[in-house]
């Protein structure tokens, strides 16, 4: 087993491009803006929320929350990998986080399909438009995060990053931990807390 990278003091921080931090900031600003508006609706229409909430399935939502949780897992070990010149582990690594996003998005259809064949849609009420505005949202940043996966996986496998040069997979790194944090607080937000 190899030993864990040491910081190195050339090393940018934070890791990454600095426009990947830019735009996480703006996307964290937008979620927190609908958390904020999920919230407080919450506490004006609390009957309907508390009602609502239990025809969620939360076993689906706990299964998206590990899947997400594994990927980043794989993504954090991606990044180790070629810090230790181990380019083609990290290429695993990666394809094992687009695999798991890959699951993530199948099970979220699968709620999908039931919620919509039931009848249920963004004008069912208002705790519908927040959970399928929010989830929904979420899913397309899970979806555009698995993209970004997909082209640092590809250089990867190609030998592009080193342990001296491997800047672009930690932009996408970034971007894939702030689509995991993001459903850390979604889903308890809209699936547990009464």
């Amino acid at each position: 087993m190899t030993a864990p990278a040491v910081p190195d003091a050339r090393q940018p921080y934070p890791p990454g491009d600095l426009a990947i931090w830019v735009f996480i900031l703006a996307e964290l600003a937008v979620f927190l803006v609908l958390f904020a508006a999920y919230a407080f609706a919450r506490l004006k229409h609390l009957a309907l929320f508390n009602e609502m909430q239990l025809t969620l399935d939360s076993r689906a939502g706990m299964l998206n929350t590990l899947l997400l949780i594994t990927g980043s897992w794989c993504v954090a070990r991606a990044v180790a990998a070629i810090r230790a010149s181990r380019a083609r582990i990290s290429a695993r690594w990666l394809m094992a986080a687009i695999l798991t996003g890959i699951g993530f998005l199948i099970v979220k259809a699968f709620e999908y399909g039931a919620k919509f064949s039931a009848g249920i849609d963004l004008e069912t009420n208002l705790f519908y438009t927040f959970y399928l505005s929010l989830t929904m949202f979420h899913a397309m940043h899970v979806a555009l995060g698995m993209v970004i996966l997909a082209f640092v996986w590809h250089k990867a496998r190609r030998g592009g990053y080193s342990a001296a040069d491997h800047r672009g997979m930690e932009t996408g790194a970034s971007y894939w931990h702030m689509v995991d944090l993001v459903w850390v607080v979604l889903f308890p937000l809209v699936y547990v807390l009464r």
